[in-house]
């Protein structure tokens, strides 16, 4: 085995949208470092910690129509009925909500929850209040997907917390995505917000660890009263 094939696979890969991140980091690092050591390895270790930040592992998830999984790493902080935000147009009647906090020592590249089409993307500026809250779902910067296949509807919200100042979202409307795949990023602490049918029965429980494209939130397959949809807008 080669040197290079030896670090890839000890070393966790590093999502593209941190590099510039990085770069900053490393450079500040080297200049502060001329002038006083101390502060070369204060520098180094952020720039570790945000490399660490921006990592990006690969994921196995389970292979099931109906399985929905979560979108995030981190620990689920409420479950329960919820009105879904209005931009999403999902209706104004409560559907079953499972949030998934991450702190800034998570892995916050997101992960779709179930395959299926894009039908509708939405963003909506607002607040940066601790996104463990309640109303951080109303008063947040927060960016909403509707994703579909001929079973389900389900939204995903990516919302900012106290420290995230940014969301990226890599898809767009229209586009088919399988479950797992990579549909955005949050910098620096933030939560997740899944939106499924009602009468969905959550297989997790408050304060559960969760990882992104693994971690099973509900089976839409195996419930009964669940609502589903006839066709992909």
């Amino acid at each position: 085995m080669s040197l290079a094939d030896t670090i890839s696979k000890t070393l966790v890969p590093i999502h593209k949208e941190g590099y510039p991140f990085i770069v900053i980091a490393a450079t500040l690092t080297i200049i502060l470092g001329w002038f006083w050591d101390p502060l070369f390895w204060i520098g180094l270790f952020i720039t570790l910690w945000v490399c660490y930040f921006f990592r990006d592992p690969p994921r196995v998830t389970p292979v099931k129509d109906g399985l929905v999984v979560s979108p995030a790493d981190g620990t689920v902080c409420l479950i329960g009925p919820a009105v879904p935000p209005k931009e999403l147009d999902m209706g104004e009647e409560p559907l079953m909500r499972v949030c998934v906090f991450m702190n800034v020592f998570n892995c916050h590249v997101n992960r779709s929850p179930i395959a299926g089409k894009v039908t509708r993307i939405a963003y909506k500026a607002g607040k940066f209040l601790n996104a463990e809250l309640d109303k951080a779902s109303e008063d947040n910067e927060r960016n909403g997907l509707i994703i579909e296949n001929e079973n389900h509807r389900i939204g995903v919200v990516q919302i900012a917390g106290l420290v995230a100042r940014r969301i990226v979202c890599f898809v767009k409307e229209g586009e088919t995505i399988s479950a797992g795949d990579r549909f955005g990023l949050i910098r620096f602490g933030s939560r997740l917000d899944v939106y499924m049918p009602a009468g969905t029965k959550p297989q997790v429980a408050i304060g559960q660890t969760m990882v992104a494209g693994e971690s099973i939130i509900a089976d839409l397959s195996n419930q009964e009263n669940v609502e589903v949809v006839t066709r992909v807008s």
